[in-house]
């Protein structure tokens, strides 16, 4: 409590101090008056009596009135017009303006003071002391009984902060800043009403208490006057920067930190607040304007220098909390401005300062008011747009988490909307961070938004952009409401179980289509919305369709192929087809072209122009169609029957007894070969299936055969050595292998015997 006290005696003390010697001054400018007007008025008595003096006085008059018309000040030379000058003199003319007003108020704070103390020789006294004393006296009671009553209610209400801050902690998810919000709001109330309630009990007090019962004196009416609007901006300063409660704090500062501001804060508007408010109007009231002059230019410029040296000396913290707090962020946006700001942020502010401390010396009568009230409203649009922006993060700058059963139903809607979201949350902070402007503007007197919104332009481009807003809504809404029906389609764990290849096709080209009809006629509706007149685009849009149709009649020819090749159901994805010569699986199909996969792996793009016929290897049902050649010594029954048993084995086991859907249809022969006697045999399969029964097929047959010994004959070749003009065959000199082998041997034997011998 003494630390709450010595700051509010902060702000009250330069206004005691100064009253007292203001008061004195009405008595001391009352007895200059009377000395100086009796002179005066002597003066101008002799000078209308004499009528010479009077014609002079006429004449002259006449003539300073003729001087100024031609120059346009008396005895002052023809000054260039200021819009004529040059930058640097313009210049100039400020610089050297503020500086004779500078001086001038600086002259006349030391004539009011030395009017004030100082007094001549054999002089009557300036003021009445017992007066003053009283009137010190009554000051001083109502200011320590407004205090007084001030901290001692908000001792009283020291259980009901301590409660709603404890409230607000509990909070926790997406309703923890709009319960913070809420509970800081009504902590804010109660503030308001400590503030009320010690305004009412001064006014009590200075009216029943003080000087004549039923009234006010001016010096008091100034004080209350100045301590409500003081205190209700320290109640709001308390809204940001909490010090003692931590639930009740907006700002995301630690306590030692909202500490600090919170204290520079309500320093600096305690001694500007009753400075301003106060000192100043009751040294102007009672001493002369160029006095309160003096004393809020002395005031404002103390206000600087305090508040420039607080915001260098924590320069380099508040720029490490900027760019911690960017970390934070995933937007690259927010990352970008709070980096930007960290950076600049006290060039800014001593701006600011700078700004406002000149408009005090050009207009110190009405301008700072103006500044003050514009800086209020200043801070309650942005604190308005930064909670509005916390608020819409809350439920739109995260990740969409959908439930398990919606995802496992719709796999991609958590990812689609997690595409959108963050981007209509750029937009919707965007238009916060524009309006805040806007109004901020306004504020300053830089732009009437009021006077905008209610014309003509300003109603158009409000309504015309809320209408944009709510036509992409619906767009987007519908599109994904669309694409999520033909996901659940196409998801074989929902619907109607798993889509058949032609339900693919169809619904993933129909996704396209709504995608490319949505985009289409949004993009139209927009530009009618802005403005634009459509009739002649859609008119161009079709005479350039028309010149593109002559030009690219292959184009045309594709896209028409393709849509009777889908209406008469030709082709799928993951059929196997033949199409244009090309045999493999239809891997993509678009309105224009597919995409065969062959058994090599190599990738083809076939246009549907290049298509004249389509053979589906994947419709209802297949056929392996084998053919098995015996040797003609073989009984042709007996392979029959092999064959027969080798399909039984084959439907017996379990990787392909569904694959077949019909018995063995064996064809017979069909073929007296060369080498062979050829037996066809047909299985009929699901489509597909056809090339693995077949292979399977093609290795029980042999195994069966070798089983029976059934030959399954090979290429055989007749040797004819020709034969003699009378019938007679010719030799033929033929050596059998193992007759070559025998007499080699023979041939090597005695060759071996010499060698032995002549050893």
């Amino acid at each position: 409590m003494l630390v709450l006290l010595r700051k509010t005696f902060l702000g009250v003390v330069l206004s005691g101090l100064v009253a007292v010697a203001v008061l004195a001054a009405p008595v001391q400018a009352a007895d200059q008056e009377q000395d100086t007007q009796p002179a005066a008025y002597a003066t101008l008595a002799d000078i209308l009596e004499n009528e010479q003096a009077r014609n002079k006085l006429i004449q002259d008059l006449r003539e300073m009135a003729a001087k100024q018309g031609e120059s346009g000040a008396v005895g002052a030379p023809q000054a260039a017009s200021p819009e004529k000058l040059s930058l640097p003199r313009r210049m100039a003319h400020i610089v050297s303006g503020f500086a004779a007003t500078i001086g001038t108020r600086f002259e006349t704070i030391a004539g009011n003071l030395k009017g004030i103390f100082a007094t001549a020789p054999g002089d009557k006294a300036p003021f009445d002391y017992k007066a003053l004393g009283q009137a010190a006296l009554n000051l001083g009671l109502v200011i320590l009984t407004v205090i007084a009553a001030f901290f001692l209610f908000r001792r009283l209400a020291h259980p009901f902060f301590a409660r709603l801050s404890a409230w607000s902690r509990q909070g926790s998810g997406k309703s923890a800043l709009l319960r913070l919000t809420g509970i800081v709001a009504l902590a804010a109330g109660g503030d308001v009403l400590v503030v009320g309630l010690a305004y009412v009990t001064g006014n009590l007090v200075a009216t029943f208490a003080v000087g004549e019962s039923g009234a006010l004196s001016t010096q008091v009416a100034l004080f209350l006057n100045a301590f409500l609007l003081i205190e209700l901006l320290k109640a709001g300063i308390r809204m940001l920067f909490a010090s003692r409660y931590d639930g009740l704090r907006l700002l995301p500062l630690a306590a030692e930190h909202a500490a600090y501001w919170n204290r520079f804060l309500a320093r600096l508007a305690g001694f500007v607040g009753y400075g301003m408010l106060f000192v100043v109007p009751l040294t102007a009231q009672n001493m002369s304007n160029a006095a309160g002059q003096g004393v809020g230019l002395l005031i404002m410029l103390a206000a600087f220098i305090y508040a420039t040296t607080i915001v260098l000396q924590n320069r380099v913290a508040v720029r490490d909390g900027f760019s911690a707090r960017a970390e934070k962020f995933s937007m690259g946006t927010s990352q970008v401005l709070l980096r930007i700001a960290a950076r600049i942020w006290h060039l800014l502010a001593i701006t600011y300062l700078v700004v406002v401390l000149l408009v005090t010396l050009i207009r110190p009568s009405d301008a700072l008011p103006f500044v003050m009230l514009a800086t209020l409203k200043s801070l309650i649009f942005i604190g308005a747009g930064v909670l509005v922006s916390g608020i819409v993060a809350q439920f739109l700058g995260k990740r969409v988490t959908l439930s398990p059963e919606l995802r496992r139903k719709l796999p991609l809607l958590e990812t689609r909307l997690n595409a959108y979201v963050p981007i209509v949350f750029k937009v919707v902070r965007t238009i916060i961070i524009l309006v805040v402007g806007l109004f901020i503007l306004d504020a300053w007197g830089l732009f009437d938004f009021s006077g905008w919104y209610t014309s003509v332009a300003g109603r158009n481009l409000i309504g015309t952009g809320a209408n944009v807003a709510v036509i992409l809504l619906f767009a987007l809404g519908v599109w994904i409401a669309l694409a999520s029906l033909i996901e659940h389609r196409l998801n074989p764990d929902t619907g109607t179980g798993a889509p058949t290849a032609r339900a693919k096709t169809l619904l993933s080209l129909f996704r396209n289509a709504v995608a490319i009809t949505i985009t289409t006629i949004t993009a139209m509706i927009l530009l009618a919305e802005i403005g634009i007149n459509i009739g002649p685009l859609i008119a161009g849009a079709g005479v350039l369709g028309l010149a593109i149709g002559f030009g690219a009649q292959k184009l045309v020819q594709d896209i028409i192929t393709g849509v009777f090749i889908q209406v008469e159901n030709a082709m799928n994805t993951g059929d196997v087809v033949t199409a244009g010569g090309i045999t493999g699986v239809a891997e993509r199909l678009s309105i224009r072209s597919v995409g065969l996969r062959d058994l090599s792996g190599t990738y083809h793009i076939v246009p549907f122009s290049s298509v004249d016929t389509v053979s589906n290897f994947m419709r209802d049902f297949a056929f392996h169609v084998g053919e098995y050649g015996i040797a003609y010594r073989e009984d042709i029954d007996e392979a029959v029957t092999h064959l027969r048993a080798a399909f039984d084995e084959l439907a017996a086991d379990p990787e392909y007894a569904d694959a077949l859907l019909e018995p063995l249809e064996v064809s017979g022969v069909t073929a007296l070969a060369d080498s062979s006697v050829n037996i066809r045999v047909r299985i009929k399969t699901t489509p597909g299936m056809q090339w693995g029964v077949g292979r399977a097929y093609n290795r029980l047959v042999k195994r069966h055969f070798d089983a029976a010994g059934i030959e399954i004959p090979f290429p055989h070749t007749t040797i004819y050595f020709g034969e003699n003009k009378d019938g007679s065959a010719p030799a033929a000199n033929l050596r059998m292998v193992q007759d070559a082998l025998e007499q080699e041997a023979q041939d090597t034997a005695p060759g071996e015997a010499k060698n032995e011998n002549a050893k």
